[in-house]
C-alpha cells in the first residue's frame, strides 16, 4: 500500500442519525483536502462507494456542449495503473457488484457496490478514475459513438424535449441554457471544423477534476479505522489543484422569460399542463421547508384540493407540485398535471383554479398544526427508515456533503423543524402571477407552431401571459370550495412491536377456507412497526378475450381512481397501497405502519364489494387508457421487440386488440362486467411483519364478511377445475426462429433485436448453471456489443424468467446497424464466448462461482426484499422457500466439467437442446434492409414465424408450476 504523505483530519462529528441507524460514521478529510465519509457496517454483504466531482455540464466549455458527460463515460476505461479497458468494469461484475455514474449541472456522480472480500481491489480500481485515467485516442473515437447513441435513443422522449425546451427559454448567458448530453456533432463534427483535438480538449477539462472539489463516500464492512487507512492510501495521490468551485449566476429566467405560455407538440399523445415559478432555493431554507410546506398543500389530492375539484369535473388524471432544483443558486417550484381532452379546453379555468388556491393560502393564512404533521411525519419517516443497498445509501448520501454541515449528512433536509410562518409566505409571494411561466404540452397544437428548439427540433409557440389574464382566469375559475386538508387520520400513533411467540423460519398456511387462504410469517429480522399484505384476487374470467381485459384493466383503475381522495393521506403518512392487474386477475397490496393498516384496508375491500361504474370517471379513464395504449408505437424499440418476445412466448392479447376493444367499450357494458368477473373469485393472501397470527386470520375473515358474506355479495366461491393455469409455449431443441417486424414509429432511427433462448424450467441444478454462465457472460457481451463494436448505447445479455420458464435475453438497440446483422453479431459472440468457457482455468471457475454465492447469500436488507421474495415463491407456485440455501449447496459442489458440459448442450450456438427466438424490430433507417430479410430464403434449421397466434398453437407448452385455489405442494 502506498503512504500518505500526511496524516488525515479526523473530526469527531456527533452526526444527527436514525434511531434504528446501527452503523458507524466518521468524516475524515485527506491532505490533498478531499472529504470523506466513511461508513462502518458489520452486517453488510455488499461494500460501496460513491464519489461526487464538483464539475458538471454547467462548465463545458463553449461550443463543447457535452463534454462533462463525455468526460463521465471515458473514465470508465483504462488508467496507467490498470491499463486493460475492461479491468474496472470486468472485476466489478466479476465479484457481485455493479457501476454507473451520472453527470449533472454542477456535480458528476461515479458510484459502485462489490461483495466486501473484494472491496480493497475495486476502491483501488475506482481510485485510479480520479489519479490517472489514460483516454486512448481510441476510446476517445468511440465513446463519443456512445454518447451519440445515448442522445438518438433520447431524441424521441418527452421528457427530455421538454426539459431542453425549458432550458431554451431561459438566459443564454446562464450555463442552464446549454444542451448537456452531447452527441457527434458537439464532439467530433464541430470541433474537428474548428481545428480542435477533441482528447487534448477532454484532458485539458479533466483537470478540472481536482481534490479540493472532491466527496466521497464510502461504506464497508471493516472498522473505521481500517476503512480510513484503505481511503489514505487509494486516494491521498488525487491532485489537488485547488481549482475554484463553479458559482452559478442567480437565477437562469429574467423578466422576459417569465409571464409566458409556452405551447409544445409532444411525440405522445396526452395533454401535460406545468405550470412554473422561479423561486428562493429551498437549501437557504432547510429547517423551515417553506416549499415542503406549500408542495404538501398545493399537490393534496384530498376533498376541497386543486386535484380533487379538477377530477371531478373530469379535467386532469393527476397532479403534482413542489420545487425541484438543478442547483443551489436557483429553484423552481412547479405545479404539473395530466389533463383530459375536456381539461385541455378548460386550461384557463385551471390555471385561475391553482391561483385561487395561492390566494386562498394567503387570506387563511399559515398553521401551524399543518407544519406539526409535517415534522411529524418526516421524524417517523427517518427514524423507521428502512435500510437500503449500501450502493444507493452512499449515492444519496454523498449530495448532502456539499450542502450541509458534516453533523447533517445523513439527514440532509429530510427533518423541518423550525416553524417560521414569514419565510412560507415569502415563497407563498414568489408564487405570484408577475412570476409565472406555463408549458403545455399537446398534439392539439400541431399547425398552430412558428418555433422549433435547435437540439430535439421541438414544435413551439410562446405567448405573453399578464397578471390581468390570469385575474380573469381566477374570476370565471370553478366556484367548488377549495379548502385546507382535514388534520391527518393515518398518521401513526401505535409504533410499539407485536411479541413473536412463535420462531418460524418461512411463511406458513394459517388458515385455508374454500374462499381464500392464508400465509403468514411474523418479522424475526428487522423489528420495525411495519407491516405488509397481499390479496390475490384470482378471477379466471378476467381475461378469457380482449374486451374481458380490457374491462378488468379499467375496473382497477377506477377503483384507484374512486379510493385516491381517501387514501393519500395514508400515502403522506407512510402507508402505501397500489392495485394493479395480473395475469390472473387483479392484487391489493399495502405496506408501510402497521398501526392503521387495517383501516385502509378495510376500506379498499368496501369499495370493490361497492363497486359501481360513475360516468364521469369512466369517461376520463377510458380515455386515458386509449391513449396509452397509442402510446405503445412510441415506445423505445427495444420495448416493442421485449413486448413481440412476450407475446409469443405466453396467451397474450395484442395491444391493437386491446385498443379496438376498449375503443367500444361503454360504460353500461363494464357495469355488466363486473359483477360476471367477481362471481368467480378465490382469494390468496399473504401476510407478514409486525402483525400477530390471531391478527392476521381476523384480517382475512374480515375480508371475507366484506366481500363473500353479505346478504347480495356477487362474489361466489370457485371450484379447483375453474382455477386458470398461464403456461410458456415450448421451443424447438436445434430451431431459430426468427419474427421480423418493422418498427411502429417509423420516425425513430433505432432498430433493435431480443435473442431470446430458452433453456429449462425451474430446477436448483440447472438453475444454477445458467445464472452462473449469465455471470460470466454479462460483461464480456457488454464490453463486445457495445464497447468494442459500437453497435449501440443500450446493450445487454441477462437472465429471465417467464411463468418458471428459464431463458438468457441479448438485447440490443442500434442506430448504425440493422437488426439482422446485429442477430449475427450475438452469435458471434457465442461463438468467440464458447473458447472463453472451454478455457476456463480452474481458479476462475471457484472465483465466479464463490461471487454467485456471495450475492445469493446477500441478506435481505428491509422487510420488502423479504416478503417480496417470499411472495414470488407463492405466486410462481414454486413454494421453495429454502430456494437460497439448496441452490449455494448445489454450488459449492458443481464441478467445472458439469457447467461446461451445460454450455455444450443448451447455449452454444449449435447446441443439441439451444432453442431460440430471435425477434427483430426494423426502423425506418433500415427499410431497406428489412424487405431484403423478408425476401430472403430461410437458412436451414431456422423458422420464419409471420403469424404469431398460428404459431403459438402449433407448440407444445412448459408444465405450470401452480395447483389450484387452496393448494399447499410444499414437498
Amino acid at each position: 500500500m502506498a503512504v500518505p504523505v500526511a496524516a488525515a483530519a479526523s473530526g469527531n462529528v456527533e452526526f444527527i442519525r436514525a434511531r434504528s441507524d446501527k452503523r458507524e460514521y466518521r468524516r475524515v478529510v485527506l491532505p490533498n483536502a478531499l472529504e470523506c465519509l466513511l461508513i462502518s457496517d458489520a452486517e453488510t454483504d455488499k461494500a460501496a462507494a460513491c464519489m461526487e466531482v464538483g464539475v458538471g455540464s454547467f462548465s463545458d466549455p463553449e461550443g463543447l456542449e457535452g463534454l462533462a458527460h463525455f468526460l463521465e463515460h471515458m473514465l470508465f476505461y483504462a488508467s496507467e495503473k490498470y491499463p486493460g479497458e475492461q479491468d474496472y468494469t470486468k472485476y466489478i461484475s466479476e465479484h457481485g457488484g455493479s457501476s454507473n455514474a451520472f453527470t449533472s449541472s454542477e456535480t458528476t456522480n461515479f458510484y459502485f457496490d462489490v461483495n466486501v472480500d473484494n472491496f480493497e481491489e475495486a476502491l483501488d480500481r475506482f481510485a485510479q478514475f480520479f489519479i490517472k485515467p489514460l483516454m486512448s485516442q481510441d476510446a476517445v473515437l468511440r465513446e463519443i459513438k456512445a454518447v451519440d447513441s445515448e442522445h438518438k435513443k433520447n431524441l424521441l422522449s418527452d421528457g427530455w424535449r421538454m426539459y431542453q425546451l425549458q432550458k431554451h427559454l431561459a438566459s443564454k448567458d446562464h450555463p442552464y441554457h446549454k444542451f448537456s448530453t452531447g452527441s457527434w456533432e458537439t464532439l467530433e463534427t464541430k470541433p474537428k471544423e474548428r481545428g480542435l483535438d477533441i482528447r487534448l480538449e477532454l484532458l485539458k477539462f479533466y483537470e478540472k477534476y481536482s481534490a479540493n472539489l472532491m466527496h466521497l463516500v464510502v461504506y464497508g464492512k471493516e472498522s473505521l479505522d481500517c476503512i480510513q487507512s484503505l481511503v489514505e492510501s487509494l486516494f491521498s495521490t488525487v491532485k489537488n489543484t485547488d481549482q475554484r468551485s463553479f458559482k452559478c449566476p442567480s437565477q437562469p429566467l429574467a423578466a422576459e422569460h417569465l409571464q409566458l405560455l409556452i405551447k409544445a407538440i409532444p411525440i405522445k399523445e396526452g395533454d401535460h399542463l406545468r405550470i412554473l415559478w422561479p423561486v428562493t432555493p429551498n437549501i437557504q431554507f432547510y429547517k423551515e421547508g417553506p416549499c415542503r410546506y406549500l408542495g404538501r398543500l398545493i399537490g393534496h389530492e384530498g376533498e376541497g384540493s386543486i386535484f380533487h375539484i379538477i377530477k371531478e369535473l373530469g379535467w386532469a388524471m393527476d397532479l403534482t407540485a413542489g420545487a425541484g432544483s438543478d442547483s443551489n443558486e436557483y429553484s423552481f417550484f412547479s405545479v404539473s398535471m395530466r389533463l383530459t381532452d375536456l381539461g385541455h379546453e378548460h386550461m384557463d379555468d385551471i390555471i385561475g383554479l391553482v391561483f385561487k388556491y395561492l390566494r386562498l393560502l394567503k387570506q387563511d393564512g399559515i398553521h401551524e398544526w399543518i407544519f406539526d404533521e409535517l415534522v411529524s411525519i418526516n421524524e417517523t419517516a427517518f427514524h423507521y427508515q428502512d435500510k437500503v443497498r449500501p450502493i444507493s445509501y452512499v449515492k444519496n448520501t454523498v449530495s448532502n456533503m456539499l450542502l450541509f454541515p458534516p453533523e447533517e449528512w445523513l439527514v440532509g433536509a429530510s427533518l423541518p423543524s423550525k416553524y417560521a410562518p414569514h419565510t412560507i409566505n415569502k415563497i407563498l409571494d414568489e408564487l405570484s402571477p408577475e412570476r409565472v411561466r406555463i408549458l403545455c404540452q399537446s398534439k392539439k397544437f400541431e399547425g398552430s407552431t412558428d418555433c422549433a428548439e435547435p437540439w430535439y427540433n421541438t414544435l413551439y409557440s410562446v405567448e405573453n401571459v399578464t397578471p390581468q389574464m390570469i385575474q380573469q382566469w381566477i374570476q370565471k375559475a370553478p366556484t367548488e370550495m377549495l379548502h385546507l386538508p382535514k388534520p391527518n387520520i393515518f398518521i401513526p400513533k401505535d409504533l410499539s412491536l407485536k411479541e413473536v411467540h412463535s420462531k418460524v423460519k418461512f411463511p406458513t398456511v394459517l388458515r385455508k377456507t374454500p374462499l381464500s387462504q392464508l400465509w403468514y410469517k411474523p418479522d424475526m429480522l428487522f423489528f420495525t412497526p411495519k407491516g405488509y399484505i397481499r390479496v390475490d384476487f384470482h378471477c379466471p374470467l378476467s381475461s378469457h378475450s380482449p374486451e374481458a381485459a380490457v374491462c378488468t384493466g379499467l375496473f382497477v383503475d377506477l377503483l384507484a381512481d374512486y379510493l385516491n381522495a381517501y387514501a393519500y393521506d395514508a400515502r403522506i403518512a407512510g402507508l402505501f397501497y397500489s392495485i394493479y392487474l395480473t395475469s390472473t386477475g387483479f392484487q391489493v397490496f399495502i405496506r408501510g405502519y402497521n398501526d392503521k393498516m387495517r383501516v385502509l384496508l378495510h376500506a379498499i375491500m368496501k369499495q370493490i364489494a361497492n363497486f359501481e361504474v360513475k360516468s364521469n370517471r369512466f369517461s376520463a379513464l377510458k380515455e386515458t387508457s386509449i391513449k396509452d395504449y397509442q402510446n405503445f408505437n412510441f415506445r423505445q424499440p427495444y420495448a416493442q421487440a421485449l413486448y413481440y418476445v412476450s407475446l409469443i412466448l405466453e396467451n397474450k392479447w395484442p395491444v391493437a386488440e386491446k385498443l379496438q376493444a376498449l375503443s367500444k367499450l361503454e360504460a353500461d357494458s363494464l357495469a355488466e362486467f363486473v359483477p360476471h368477473l367477481l362471481s368467480k373469485t378465490y382469494l390468496e393472501c399473504y401476510v407478514q411483519g409486525n402483525i400477530e397470527p390471531g391478527e392476521a386470520e381476523s384480517i382475512v375473515q374480515e375480508i371475507e364478511d366484506t366481500i363473500f358474506n353479505t346478504p347480495n355479495s356477487i362474489f361466489k366461491s370457485m371450484s379447483s377445475s375453474q382455477y386458470l393455469i398461464k403456461r410458456i409455449i415450448m421451443l424447438e431443441n436445434e430451431l431459430k426462429c426468427y419474427y421480423r417486424i418493422e418498427g411502429l414509429n417509423m420516425k425513430n432511427e433505432n432498430s433493435s433485436i431480443v435473442q431470446y433462448i430458452q433453456v429449462h424450467q425451474d430446477d436448483a441444478i440447472s438453475n444454477i448453471k445458467l445464472q452462473l454462465f449469465c455471470l460470466i457472460a454479462s460483461q464480456p457481451a457488454f464490453n463486445q456489443l457495445r464497447t468494442v463494436e459500437q453497435l449501440g448505447y443500450i446493450a445487454s445479455l441477462s437472465l429471465r424468467s417467464d411463468r418458471g420458464v428459464r431463458a438468457i435475453q441479448v438485447l440490443i438497440q442500434s442506430t448504425v446497424k440493422d437488426p439482422s446483422y446485429l442477430d449475427a453479431r450475438i452469435d458471434e459472440f457465442f461463438k468467440m464466448f464458447e473458447s472463453k468457457i472451454h478455457e476456463l482455468s480452474d481458479k476462475d471457475f471457484k472465483r465466479n462461482v464463490k461471487s454467485l454465492i456471495d450475492s445469493k447469500l446477500e441478506k435481505f436488507k428491509n422487510l420488502w426484499e423479504e416478503a417480496g421474495f417470499y411472495w414470488g415463491e407463492i405466486e410462481a407456485g414454486t413454494l421453495k422457500f429454502d430456494r437460497v440455501e439448496s441452490e449455494v449447496a448445489l454450488l459449492r459442489e458443481l464441478k467445472k466439467e458439469e457447467f461446461v458440459e451445460f454450455f455444450d448442450q443448451y447455449i452454444k450456438v449449435d447446441a443439441p437442446q439451444r432453442r431460440t427466438v430471435s425477434v427483430q424490430v426494423f426502423s425506418g433507417n433500415h427499410s431497406a434492409e428489412f424487405r431484403k430479410a423478408i425476401a430472403e430464403a430461410d437458412p436451414p434449421k431456422t423458422y420464419r414465424i409471420t403469424d404469431i397466434f398460428g404459431f403459438k398453437r402449433s407448440r407444445p407448452l412448459h408444465r405450470s408450476l401452480k395447483g389450484g385455489p387452496g393448494r399447499i405442494t410444499m414437498d
